[in-house]
């Protein structure tokens, strides 16, 4: 295809089931040569947040779990688990709402309904927990790869997530390494040359929508995509995930007002 005629490629890889104390780094690197699938300069994987999670002994047995008073009253009110709601509580830094099945969370500084713990894809009786940390898993998982296929590559952990008012799940990225997670479009110009004064283009949450088309939600066993020709940027190092204060989100802040 001609350079002028924008385009990437996106290849899912299947994975044994990833468990506690895994390499998913290994495991990745492992599944894709079984692939025959080669990494070559500014590739970019994107891998679920659940697998890394439950690599890193983030799951949590419901019945060793004790909840607490407040966790009860909590789970009447929003019809959850109270050894659910315990882990929510443990694990969010704000709750401020909810539906039932759902209490509505800032976890690690966004929105996440129900801290982001998970019962899908864990084994009966455990629920998945988010990573501890996302960015720092994200920057160990780049390294391990990155010095095994010797190439420039990125590395997204991503997270689906419900947007207000919208049906379904779109993509989010928790933790990136590698790469440019959000680029700043102001100062350039549209097509009837108006200046651009505000717009930031969220290009891993992008790429994590995208990817999660392949990647699916129940039981594909895609824990891992492949991005190739992605108009990101690729950098040494690792670059933190800009985020809006509460009172700058205007989610948020008409939300807590109203």
């Amino acid at each position: 295809m001609k350079a002028d005629f924008p385009s990437l490629q996106m290849y899912g890889i299947k994975t044994p089931l990833i468990k506690p104390g895994d390499n998913i780094a290994e495991i990745i690197a492992d599944s894709l040569k079984r692939q025959g699938l080669q990494l070559r300069d500014n590739d970019v994987l994107v891998i679920a947040e659940s697998p890394v999670a439950t690599s890193e002994h983030r799951l949590a047995l419901l019945d060793e779990v004790k909840p607490s008073e407040k966790a009860f009253q909590l789970a009447e009110q929003y019809q959850l688990d109270p050894r659910e709601m315990e882990l929510i509580l443990q694990e969010c830094d704000e709750i401020f709402g909810g539906v039932p099945g759902a209490a509505l969370t800032i976890t690690r500084g966004t929105l996440a309904p129900n801290a982001g713990i998970d019962s899908s894809n864990a084994p009966d009786g455990y629920v998945v927990l988010l990573p501890k940390n996302a960015q720092e898993s994200a920057a160990r998982i780049h390294r391990y790869i990155q010095d095994r296929c010797n190439c420039r590559i990125g590395v997204i952990i991503g997270d689906s997530r419900t947007q207000p008012l919208r049906l379904g799940c779109v993509g989010i990225a928790i933790g990136t390494s590698g790469i440019v997670p959000v680029e700043d479009a102001r100062g350039t110009f549209d097509l009837f040359g108006k200046e651009l004064k505000i717009t930031r283009k969220a290009v891993a949450d992008n790429m994590v929508s995208a990817a999660q088309l392949l990647m699916g939600e129940a039981g594909e066993s895609v824990p891992a995509v492949l991005v190739r020709g992605a108009p990101v940027q690729v950098i040494e190092g690792n670059m933190e995930m800009p985020l809006f204060t509460r009172d700058e989100c205007m989610y948020y802040s008409n939300i807590k007002n109203g």
